[in-house]
């Protein structure tokens, strides 16, 4: 799945004005984020990097801490600090707004870095106010001259008199009781809009019988349980490929490298996922080999969705039409390989390419190739060839917040109205390419409507050959727990973190009449 794809796509850049871009921390004194030897230092230098560049923080912050010379506690720190600083961005702004009585927009670029990470350290993290007040103050005097340090320290000071809950509690009161989405997008830490497609999400899906949730009743106490899931780290998914590697080989793996610093253990609904805790999965033999790869639970079950749909006959030809960066290819191609059919991938970003090509370097008779095609094309390029097609189309992505902690600031109401023109027609292309009797799954990292039901009804309804199947029917037969939630009526299956403890995917399986 292409969450933001340069083939499709140029990704826009969040305009600032020169005032803002001079006040981010100067490079003086060498202090670059993998020089900084104070942990509050390099946590506000990451920050500050990935608000003023839109760099994605999975990536800059393992890079920058393996540059650095801190210990493991200091990196565990910094990995907190701005992990937690991006999710809780919303309830963080609302607090420093109430403290500095004056709103976020009003204060400058520079000095609301520094003070989301101290404000996240003071409220979030078990450290000393004094410490987290006064290491932050002379981080501001590091980078900034005026009265901006003096201006942090107060506003620090200012949120050390009252505990988190009581903040957030003030914070909270000061919004109607009438205007609910906007009440839970300040406590949750979520822009209003993405809230309100949530709910909209939830009362769709079809779960009306996990109506009671924790903290509260009904749809609302659902609606919450969402948010408070998207607040939550990820854990790490590896999915031993069938075929090449056990779940039980790779958990010896885990053990023998990491010993009693790590833990792992069977995924709950995938047969061939392993989660594991306090062990980098790259550190793994069988991950450098190719024979298992890092992916969520909610992926593989809609890889092994299409697979498995109907009984494989020998010689078929699969379709993976938005392949990069190849997790489901692979799964798709090992289960293809077992029952002798292969999988073609397509992916049309060349780097991205290259990624699919090396998940499928193990697969051998399972991986037909990668081709790098526009997937709207592919109908016309291999008309009626393939007897499954997969369609993870590029979304929002707002089904994967808690693994990109940011995204949920960076993205609009617009980006995911400008994606469906794309999803549509990539559907339409795999519906040319797609045999009759054949199978395609439609899947998102998005449980937006706009994203889902709303592409694949009137997608039904323009191709009366086309008819819906019981996906739901399908992942209860896959599934290792016959206990898998599942919405109480027949077809689509949207996944939610808090009901699977997975990415919040959307699988559609369609069948094409002969």
């Amino acid at each position: 799945m292409l969450i933001v794809t340069e083939h499709y796509s140029r990704r826009r850049r969040h305009s600032k004005n020169n005032k803002q871009e001079a006040a981010r921390p100067a490079r003086k004194k060498g202090a670059g984020a993998g020089k900084a030897g104070n942990p509050r230092e390099l946590a506000y230098l990451l920050l500050a990097r990935i608000h003023s560049t839109d760099a994605f923080s999975n990536l800059l912050v393992p890079r920058e801490l393996s540059r650095s010379a801190l210990d493991a506690r200091d990196k565990a720190f910094v990995t907190e600090a701005v992990y937690g600083s991006l999710r809780w961005q919303g309830l963080l702004d609302a607090v420093i707004s109430a403290a500095a009585h004056r709103p976020v927009a009003g204060i400058s670029a520079q000095a609301i870095d520094i003070l989301r990470s101290g404000v996240y350290q003071i409220l979030f993290m078990e450290t000393a106010g004094y410490a987290a007040v006064s290491q932050n103050v002379d981080i501001m005097r590091k980078y900034a001259s005026g009265p901006l340090p003096g201006f942090v320290n107060a506003v620090l000071r200012t949120v050390t008199q009252r505990p988190r809950q009581e903040w957030e509690s003030l914070v909270v009161s000061r919004i109607p009781k009438e205007d609910k989405d906007k009440r839970l997008s300040v406590r949750y830490s979520h822009p209003e809009w993405t809230v309100s497609l949530l709910r909209e999400a939830w009362e769709g899906a079809g779960y009306s019988q996990y109506q009671a949730a924790e903290g509260g009743a009904g749809a609302e106490g659902q609606l919450e349980a969402m948010l408070a899931a998207d607040n939550e780290p990820p854990d790490v998914v590896l999915c031993a490929r069938p075929g090449l590697i056990s779940v039980e080989d790779v958990m010896a793996e885990v053990h023998g490298i990491a010993g009693t610093r790590g833990t792992c253990g069977h995924g709950r609904f995938s047969p061939y996922s392993v989660h594991v805790r306090g062990v980098d999965p790259q550190t793994l033999p069988s991950v450098r080999q190719g024979l298992c790869g890092v992916e969520d639970e909610g992926s593989q079950l809609a890889a092994l969705a299409l697979a498995f749909s109907v009984p494989v006959s020998r010689g078929e030809r699969w379709l993976d039409m938005c392949a990069g960066p190849g997790g489901k290819a692979a799964l798709l191609a090992a289960c293809a390989a077992q029952h002798g059919a292969a999988v073609l991938a397509n992916e049309p970003a060349h780097h991205r390419a290259d990624l699919v090509r090396s998940s499928l370097r193990r697969l051998g008779a399972g991986a037909e190739g990668v081709t790098e095609h526009d997937g709207r094309e592919l109908g016309k390029l291999y008309p009626h060839s393939f007897d499954r097609i997969l369609v993870d189309a590029p979304c929002s992505g707002l089904g994967a917040l808690r693994r990109r902690p940011e995204s949920r600031w960076r993205k609009k109401p617009e980006d995911v109205a400008a994606l469906a023109a794309l999803q549509q027609g990539l559907l339409s292309s795999a519906y040319e390419a797609l045999k009759p009797g054949g199978t395609m799954a439609y899947v998102t990292c998005s449980p937006v409507v706009a994203e889902t039901a709303r592409i694949v009804d009137p997608f039904l309804n323009s191709h009366p050959d086309m008819r819906r199947m019981d996906t739901a029917a399908v992942i209860h037969g896959i599934s290792s727990d016959p206990g898998i939630p599942l919405p109480s009526r027949a077809g689509d299956v949207q996944l939610f973190e808090h009901l699977h403890n997975t990415d919040q995917m959307f699988i559609s399986l369609l069948h094409k009449i002969q």
